[in-house]
């Protein structure tokens, strides 16, 4: 099992990155509370990874801080919501705002994250809000890597995919990303910007 990469990011693409250790290179997929913290192509980053395997299927997942893998793990023990759903979750809200909203019970708020109806978010409310309340604070020292970012030909393409990626469907990105975008913004902050606008 793989638990851990430290290497250099070669590429990252929402919501796809690949990360050279020794010569191997890895592709992970990673929610965007993740990539807004990454570093730039050729900078060094350690990831917290999840490795799964199905029948006809290998996938690995990178995190950047413990909790985020920790919720992406705990969001998947609910009954229906597979890895999909929990990198939605994680993109969508990250990991103190998903918290805060099991918490609060808000379920009309969690039904704004992609691939989450009403029954589901009902069902994470009463399974996770004691793990919630045992505590997922990030904090600066849980995260690794730095900030940076380099400057896409089209950020505001590159937003509007990553967000159909996420789930939304190719109109509803391309609004969002629209909504969201002000002259000078990388695909990141305009993704951040949609994602927390769509929760309001």
């Amino acid at each position: 099992m793989i638990g851990r990469l430290n290497g250099t990011l070669v590429h990252k693409q929402p919501p796809w990155l690949v990360v050279d250790v020794h010569g191997v290179g890895y592709e992970l997929e990673a929610p965007m509370s993740t990539f807004y913290d990454l570093p730039a192509v050729g900078g060094k980053v350690s990831l917290f990874t999840h490795y799964a395997q199905k029948e006809d299927s290998v996938s690995l997942y990178g995190f950047l801080s413990e909790p985020e893998r920790r919720l992406f793990r705990d969001v998947q023990r609910v009954s229906g919501i597979g890895a999909k759903i929990a990198l939605a979750v994680l993109s969508g809200a990250g990991v103190d705002e998903f918290a805060r909203l099991v918490q609060s019970g808000d379920v009309t708020a969690l039904t704004r994250i992609p691939g989450i109806g009403k029954k589901t978010a009902e069902r994470m409310v009463v399974e996770l809000r004691e793990r919630m309340a045992d505590g997922y604070a990030t904090g600066a020292a849980a995260l690794a890597g730095g900030k940076g970012a380099a400057i896409a030909a089209d950020p505001l393409s590159e937003a509007a995919v990553a967000l159909q990626q996420l789930g939304y469907k190719p109109a509803e990105a391309q609004r969002m990303a629209r909504q969201a975008f002000a002259e000078g913004d990388v695909a990141e902050t305009i993704i951040r910007k949609a994602l927390q606008s769509a929760l309001r």
